[in-house]
């Protein structure tokens, strides 16, 4: 039985249409995964199901007895409570059973009369009864674990909410969300700012979850372990594959070749409808031209795109081996050792990829080696005439005056690559003719980071840093940035999350440890 129906919605923004005659229903207990383009109407589809807005036409109905949580990538928590005091109120109930059942300890000490007596023991038999339903027993115990789990420590976990920065205030928005436990859970990028233990945690609580999910997430491997049902937003319309990530990309793969064929006897009739036109006009027989045209589309194997321009930008790229030496630099904060004694090279094709829990010490590394920080000893050795480019600075440093296709076409390797190709490479990031033109403070947050990744990759330099750069991409954007890193000749160290970006791109890991400790490993 469905508890969520979006029928025939159509929902429009002005003269912009989002998505069309949409049919979708969600039942008890699915796992959805919803994904698309940004701007393809994923997080429109939260708002219509949440009420927020309404469809232009079509419409949303929800089973108004269900209990309903949204997690966003925006937080909305704010207040002068501390997180723990925020997670201790979704407890309230239980906590008043407490005051009552302590009340009732009292009395039984001192009543004489049977009668109250025996009022007071069915009262606590009940009392008991409602705390094991509510698993209250544990509460406290739940709430320590989640605020742990998410990475909260004892003075973290008492500071007010509106002290927090807005990644720590969006775990406790996702830490307020879990002990709530609805009947629906919908989750918005819910990975970002977690770390792998906070992610590994959240998947059991998930696959713990007996109630409904939808979630939009660009983190695939997330996606591959807590899915069911992926549904992709694609020319306004909704394409439901069952399964998960995995299940998606293969079926869609089969799916576009079906398609192809059924383009391919298209565009054999276009071309014969082409040739008859042809032949009005220039009175020339069509037969042979025909023919040969139809050869030559049956012969052309189009390469990658994505992989044919990138590897064309970088053509000319000459890097020297050595890049990068690090020797054996500390950084403390106070008395917290945050890394002490690393040592190593960055060498060029070297994919490093920087792992660790949050808070222990990824993205200090980063600005030692950047130079937002100096070390406590040790020392950072960039070889003569290396050049690095690092993608928060990029981001940061971005004219809002400017036009994406200016600010790109005018640095690095924009300078003297066509500008057709450039903008091109720019298409691929999901920059339309339109958007080129577009001035950068106008753009949304991930429009935005798709331009300083498009400077990063096209800068020339020979090393590329980035710090959680999938926190800002969608996934189309996230495959072209992996193919750009899989074939730049230079270097890349990056610090992520991200397991199946992890998996694809790196050849070395740096892995912080308890306690300061740095282990490196070939992969």
């Amino acid at each position: 039985m469905s508890i969520i129906r979006l029928e025939n919605v159509t929902k429009k923004y002005g003269d912009t249409l989002i998505f069309r005659d949409i049919y979708f229903r969600i039942s008890k207990g699915e796992r959805i995964g919803l994904i698309g383009r940004n701007g393809a109407g994923k997080s429109t589809v939260f708002k219509l199901i949440l009420g927020q807005e309404e469809p232009t036409a079509g419409k949303v109905e929800r089973d108004p007895q269900l209990k309903l949580s949204y997690f966003s990538q925006f937080s909305e928590l704010s207040g002068t409570r501390s997180v723990k005091q925020e997670l201790e109120q979704c407890y309230e109930h239980i906590w008043s059973i407490e005051r009552e059942l302590a009340e009732i300890g009292e009395k039984l000490g001192s009543v004489a009369d049977d009668k109250e007596m025996n009022a007071l023991l069915d009262r606590q038999a009940e009392l008991f009864e409602q705390m094991e339903h509510h698993d209250g027993w544990n509460a406290a115990v739940e709430i320590d674990t989640v605020l742990t789990k998410l990475g909260f420590n004892d003075q973290s976990r008492q500071q007010p909410v509106d002290q927090l920065s807005g990644g720590w205030r969006n775990r406790a928005a996702l830490a307020k969300m879990l002990i709530e436990v609805p009947d629906i859970v919908l989750l918005d990028e819910p990975t970002n700012f977690l770390d792998l233990e906070g992610l590994a945690w959240l998947e059991q609580w998930l696959h713990r979850f007996s109630g409904t999910m939808v979630l939009i997430s660009h983190d695939r491997q997330f996606i591959d372990r807590v899915v069911t049902r992926t549904i992709e937003i694609e020319n306004y319309h909704f394409q439901e594959y069952e399964g998960n990530y995995t299940d998606y990309i293969r079926k869609k793969k089969l799916r576009k070749k079906e398609l192809d064929r059924q383009f391919e006897w298209e565009e054999e009739l276009l071309l014969m409808e082409a040739e008859e036109i042809d032949d009005r006009s220039k009175r020339k027989s069509s037969k042979d031209r025909l023919s040969r045209k139809l050869a030559d589309l049956k012969k052309r194997v189009e390469p990658h795109p994505v992989n044919v321009l990138i590897t064309d930008i970088y053509e000319n790229l000459r890097f020297p081996d050595n890049l990068c030496s690090v020797e054996a630099i500390s950084k403390t904060y106070a008395d917290r050792v945050i890394f002490e004694n690393i040592s190593f090279d960055i060498q060029k094709e070297d994919r490093i990829a920087i792992i660790g829990s949050n808070g222990s010490g990824k993205s200090t590394l980063i600005k030692v080696l950047t130079g937002q920080e100096p070390a406590d000893s040790g020392k950072v050795q960039w070889n003569k005439g290396v050049d690095y480019a690092f993608f928060n600075r990029m981001w940061d440093e971005l004219d809002p005056k400017d036009t994406v296709s200016h600010a790109v076409n005018i640095f690095g390797l924009g300078l003297n690559a066509p500008r057709k190709k450039v903008n091109k490479f720019l298409s691929m990031l999901q920059f339309s003719e339109a958007d080129l033109q577009k001035v950068i403070g106008t753009l949304s947050g991930g429009q935005q980071a798709r331009v300083a990744l498009a400077k990063c990759l096209l800068s020339g330099a020979e090393v590329i840093i980035l710090d959680e750069p999938t926190n800002h991409l969608d996934l189309t954007s996230i495959q072209v940035m992996e193919q750009a890193l899989l074939h730049f000749p230079g270097a890349v160290v990056t610090v992520s999350h991200d397991r199946f970006f992890i998996d694809k791109i790196a050849t070395k890991l740096l892995t912080f440890e308890p306690g300061g400790t740095v282990s490196q490993q070939s992969v």
